[in-house]
């Protein structure tokens, strides 16, 4: 991935400066901080902070127990219903879901109880003896699980719960997926996605198979036949295209390939990192993209988006990260050309300016140029073709390019399910993908014990 940007130097920051630049977002609560914050909280009835929550944690009994002193208690309220809190309370966009439904956002203060950090500080200061939850009796059954993502770690973790035993596949040399490869590294920091991963395998009865992708050298039809069900958390691993001419050009690539290689890198001083960058895109990876980069020492990095900032997916709290970070941001713009050197390579990029015409977004023949030595485009995620390529596989129903699925996550092949990112069911968030795995678990059980599974 990083041979399209070979030509392009690396830094002059040393790794221990490099990774000075990458330390926690959001610093922790401490203890006292945590008494002060949990204390704010009103414990509504039918509180709507938990209503919203996408895993149904119970946030007001949660903080109840901050304020008592029972950090446990909090703990494992949280990962009854979400096993990987611990990341979630780092990347999960507190501001438009539980904290935004907060009530306190509507009295004297007009501020919400901070519910993410106090989720981190509760299972962060945990002192649990051995995994908190026990395996229910052997049911003899054998589930497979493509993807040991945020869905999949989820679905296995409840399966192996309810007495089942588990094979997670998975393509990637590490467990986690987004958590690993795809998110900001200043949001998930010391290596958290391993010992979460680490932590959730602690309740026994799961295998996890590397180096196994789907439409390779693992076939669905193979899995269907083997196990007593089979669960797809695959995620979407193709970034889509611009559509134009000189997009496979030196210089030219998909962000998430970028971020995955900056959360892999043992030395930061080693990625190339070039002096003016864009990045095409408007939701949550290109901020993370366009900071990272910036972060790394880029000079100029200028965000474009062919909307205006209202409609843009990234949350007005990630948009105010990139401005703080100095990143520029370019809306009512939309990619017209690559532009390259005298020996192909990128050399920035001709937009043409955009705007409403009643509902409708046109060009307006307007047109603009920036330099850049780079462009990184993230203008969404797409399941890979070859995923689904085996004539099995073939058969699943789709919404669009994901996959179709009814209320429990039951494909319209019996035995079986898919959930995550691959689904339309719900946003594509990391809690969401969570409650998507656990929710298909307890279908996945019940079909299994009953001989159903169709949908």
């Amino acid at each position: 991935m990083i041979e399209s940007l070979k030509y392009i130097p690396q830094p002059k920051a040393t790794n221990e400066e490099l990774a000075g630049h990458f330390t926690d977002l959001a610093p922790p609560l401490n203890a006292r901080q945590a008494a002060i914050e949990s204390a704010r909280c009103l414990y509504c009835y039918d509180a709507p902070c938990t209503r919203i929550c996408p895993t149904g944690i119970d946030v007001a009994s949660f903080i109840r127990n901050i304020q008592d002193k029972n950090v446990n208690g909090a703990a494992v309220t949280i990962l009854q219903q979400n096993i990987l809190g611990g990341s979630c309370s780092r990347v999960c966009p507190t501001e438009i879901l539980c904290e935004d439904a907060c009530v306190r956002n509507h009295d004297a203060e007009g501020q919400p109880v901070k519910i993410g950090l106090l989720q981190r500080f509760a299972l962060d200061n945990a002192t649990l003896d051995g995994h908190p939850f026990k395996r229910a009796p052997s049911t003899g059954k054998k589930i497979a699980v493509v993807g040991a993502g945020p869905a999949g770690l989820s679905c296995a973790h409840r399966l192996a719960m309810l007495g089942n035993d588990v094979v997670i596949f998975e393509a990637h040399e590490k467990s986690g997926g987004l958590n690993e490869y795809g998110i900001a590294k200043y949001k998930l920091t010391d290596n958290f996605a391993q010992k979460e991963v680490d932590f959730l395998l602690g309740i026994g009865g799961i295998e996890v198979r590397h180096g196994q992708k789907l439409g390779a050298n693992l076939h669905l039809k193979d899995l269907h036949g083997q196990y007593d069900a089979v669960f797809l958390g695959l995620g979407l691993g193709a970034s889509r295209a611009l559509g134009l001419t000189g997009e496979d050009a030196p210089g030219l690539m998909a962000a998430v390939d970028y971020i995955a290689e900056l959360r892999q890198a043992d030395d930061l001083a080693k990625l190339p990192v070039p002096r003016r960058a864009i990045v095409i895109g408007a939701g949550n990876t290109a901020i993370d993209m366009a900071v990272q980069i910036q972060r790394l020492g880029a000079e100029e990095v200028t965000m474009v988006y062919r909307r205006g900032f209202d409609a843009m997916s990234a949350t007005h709290h990630e948009q105010d990260i990139a401005k703080a970070n100095q990143v520029r941001m370019q809306t009512w713009a939309q990619p017209q050309q690559v532009l390259l050197d005298e020996a192909g390579r990128v050399r920035g990029m001709r937009f043409e300016r955009t705007a409403m015409e009643g509902s409708r977004m046109i060009g307006t023949g307007i047109t603009f140029e920036l330099p850049a030595d780079a462009i990184f485009k993230a203008i969404g995620q797409a399941m890979e073709p070859a995923a689904l390529a085996d004539p099995l596989a073939a058969m699943l129903k789709r919404d669009g390019d994901k996959i179709h699925v009814d209320d429990s996550f039951r494909t319209i092949l019996p035995g079986i399910y898919a959930g995550g990112d691959c689904v339309s069911l719900g946003q594509d968030l990391t809690v969401q993908a969570v409650e998507h795995g656990k929710r298909a678990a307890m279908a996945i059980h019940s079909d299994i014990q009953s001989k159903k599974g169709t949908a």
